[in-house]
């Protein structure tokens, strides 16, 4: 299987991007139905290929013990056009109705470039790895709890802001809200993005325990924890977008706040357990 997978280059990736692209490209002079499906076939195979890729790079790269894990300006600009490509896909999904692909793949396919531009660049050691992994990790996570507390908070505005529509109270000059509609948006908008966030910071967190250990330590709370905390955002994000009850501002809160419930599980098993200090 690894042997397989060790024929895959970047060229894989970039040709199936490019494919898309070109598929995409297409709906200027002509129509068919297919194109969508197509279009996704093609960043699937180059979502599979490029995390095969970089899969077989981390690899590859601990049986050295100087050099560092994804440590070189190419795998992180192959890490960059991931994620333009994780969420162009996203997105895609949602309105394949748009030409959003004129703008991203482009993007996508430049980065990568970048990549190879600079593959002969000198890696990073092990140490400057972890240390630069390391503040990805915080600076992730930090913004991924700040969103959470926002979203909190908007949500608590969305519950008293409805009380007092429904008690005709919502008018007073002394007492002004936002709109229900804005709340709601903000709220949505928030999960959407500590969850990223938070994704982010797990992946960076596991390159950083593996620049520094060699090992990911599972049995950690604040690793166990982190995983729990973004497993129920991804569940509360997707929850969001997919289930419509007649209440959203109200459900949307509810998830809110269990969301802040696993956060503070997560903090408290960061602070008292050695992933905190280490």
């Amino acid at each position: 299987m690894f042997a397989i997978l060790h024929q895959i280059s970047v060229a894989c990736f970039f040709t199936s991007y490019l494919l898309a692209l070109v598929i995409e490209l297409s709906r200027l002079v002509v129509t068919f139905h297919a194109r969508s499906a197509a279009v996704l076939l093609m960043m699937g195979l180059g979502l599979f290929t490029q995390v095969s890729f970089l899969f077989l790079r981390v690899i590859d790269v601990q049986v050295d013990e100087k050099l560092g894990l994804l440590s070189s300006w190419a795998e992180w600009s192959l890490v960059l056009a991931l994620g333009l490509a994780i969420f162009f896909t996203v997105a895609y999904v949602r309105r394949s109705d748009t030409i959003i692909s004129f703008f991203f793949l482009p993007l996508i396919l430049a980065t990568i470039g970048l990549g190879v531009f600079v593959g002969g660049w000198e890696p990073f050691s092990r140490d400057h790895a972890t240390d630069v992994w390391g503040s990805v990790h915080g600076l992730a996570m930090m913004v991924g709890t700040g969103a959470v507390l926002i979203g909190f908070l908007s949500g608590v505005m969305y519950l008293v802001q409805s009380k007092r529509l429904k008690q005709k109270r919502a008018g007073s000059p002394r007492f002004r809200l936002p709109t229900l509609e804005t709340l709601d948006r903000a709220n949505r908008q928030l999960l959407i993005v500590s969850t990223v966030a938070v994704a982010i910071g797990v992946v960076a967190g596991m390159i950083m325990n593996l620049n520094q250990n060699n090992r990911l330590v599972w049995t950690d709370s604040g690793i166990l924890l982190s995983l729990v905390l973004f497993g129920w955002l991804c569940v509360a994000t997707a929850t969001e977008f997919f289930y419509r009850p007649a209440s959203r501002g109200r459900k949307a809160f509810y998830m809110t706040l269990a969301s802040l419930g696993f956060l503070m599980l997560a903090l408290f098993g960061v602070i008292f357990s050695s992933h905190g200090v280490s």
